[in-house]
């Protein structure tokens, strides 16, 4: 008795990097999103360090640590909250963060020392360049680029149009 796998769910890839204040202005869109589609829709962190940030690189290493220890979402959230923090003093914020979340912070120091997530950061921000992401956040559902760089005036409503068009066609 063979049973056909459900589609999958609609991804939304949201290219954001955690020294950017438009990426935090977009954090009660995100928290919006997850409240309306709950576990419907799959919201994926790409990473897009900009090079004007000096510490975004280490940051989004940051957060792939926080998802290896099971808490992406709840760091990423922390340290936008602490962008200009982050900004001033760096990879101690991070560490600090790691710990008030009741992360493995001993663990969040040596995976930003030993690199281990370089390569899932570089490769983010290869496909992002690839797909034509400029700036963050940017987010990306059903095909389609929504850029939050310059404006997120509206983002959020077409989101969730497209969202709940991918919904409707899987039923």
């Amino acid at each position: 008795m063979s049973h056909t796998d459900p589609s999958p769910r609609p991804v939304l890839d949201v290219w954001c990097e955690l020294q950017c204040p438009d990426c935090r202005t977009a954090l009660g869109d995100l928290r919006a999103l997850r409240d309306r589609f709950q576990d419907a829709l799959e919201i994926r962190l790409r990473h897009f360090p900009l090079e004007r940030h000096g510490h975004a690189h280490a940051a989004a290493q940051a957060a792939e640590e926080a998802i290896a220890q099971g808490r992406g979402w709840p760091f990423v959230e922390a340290v936008l909250e602490r962008t200009e923090e982050l900004g001033t003093r760096g990879e101690p914020v991070l560490v600090e963060v790691a710990r008030e979340l009741g992360l493995d912070a001993e663990e969040m120091d040596t995976a930003l020392v030993d690199g281990r997530h370089i390569l899932i950061v570089d490769a983010d921000q290869a496909e992002g360049k690839a797909i034509g992401v400029t700036g963050t956040p940017t987010y990306v559902i059903g095909g389609e680029r929504l850029d939050g760089g310059k404006s997120q005036e509206g983002l959020r409503e077409r989101v969730e149009e497209i969202a709940a068009r991918l919904l409707a066609e899987r039923s």
